[in-house]
């Protein structure tokens, strides 16, 4: 298991405490905010706009909170200027790892961020360093029990997909940048439910690693998202079966 998968699933399993939900809200918010900001307040003609609302609805997230950070955006209501930035740096066991930022002080950002990757087994790198590792990709996850494997994968790639893997629980479709509204309207529209229509960042390569480097990667992937300036995480670790299941009942 790897990237993106792999780490959603630990989280599924871990559960969300009240605190996480209320970050979950607060980087919510903070997309909307930028990407009305961006793009203007109307989801229609707003694409990144219309994604976020997406994933607030996902998270159950009040409708006021969702207005109020699109009035933000608009200039309708102040509010605080985010600047968006990526950070790079590196891992436990030589993992890559790439961070999209939002920020109103950008020192504060780089200092605590360098302090929990030296902390944790890793550092900061130049910009560029690991950067060329992902590739940016649409990111929908489906729930099983929704649709047959075949049938949703047929629609899937009549939509524009470029492919699908099943997981335990999950579909997981991955489609182009560009082409991710579109298959996430078509699923929509045949009656599927989606769990999460996301853009996201798929390593190329993945690097294994092992009891050790597993639990110091996976502890450093957690206290990266919880800070409060991070929007993403991403890694190319690959941690095997058997060294899941020997740690898993740490986590």
């Amino acid at each position: 298991m790897s990237g993106h998968s792999k780490w959603a699933s630990i989280k599924h399993k871990k559960g969300a405490t009240d605190a996480k939900r209320g970050k979950v809200f607060t980087k919510i918010i903070k997309e909307i905010t930028v990407a009305a900001r961006m793009g203007g307040g109307d989801p229609e003609g707003n694409p990144r706009l219309r994604t976020a609302i997406q994933t607030a609805k996902g998270a159950n997230m009040p409708a006021d909170n969702v207005t109020r950070a699109i009035k933000k955006g608009t200039g309708e209501l102040e509010g605080v200027h985010y600047d968006e930035l990526t950070y790079e740096g590196y891992g436990p066991g030589g993992t890559a790892i790439f961070l999209e930022v939002m920020t109103d002080n950008k020192n504060r950002s780089v200092s605590e961020l360098r302090a929990i990757l030296g902390k944790r087994g890793g550092n900061m790198g130049e910009n560029g360093c690991v950067a060329w590792m992902f590739e940016s990709k649409g990111f929908i996850s489906v729930a099983k029990s929704e649709k047959g494997e075949d049938e949703l994968f047929e629609l899937a790639l009549e939509a524009g997909a470029e492919d699908m893997k099943t997981t335990d629980e999950h579909y997981e479709i991955t489609t182009s940048v560009e082409s991710l509204e579109m298959v996430r309207k078509t699923l929509e529209d045949k009656g599927v439910t989606i769990e999460t229509s996301e853009l996201t960042r798929i390593p190329q390569n993945t690097v294994p690693v092992d009891e050790k480097n597993c639990k110091q990667v996976l502890r450093l992937m957690d206290a990266l998202e919880d800070h409060d300036d991070v929007q993403k995480v991403y890694s190319n670790f690959d941690i095997p079966d058997e060294v899941m299941a020997a740690i898993e009942h740490e986590l």
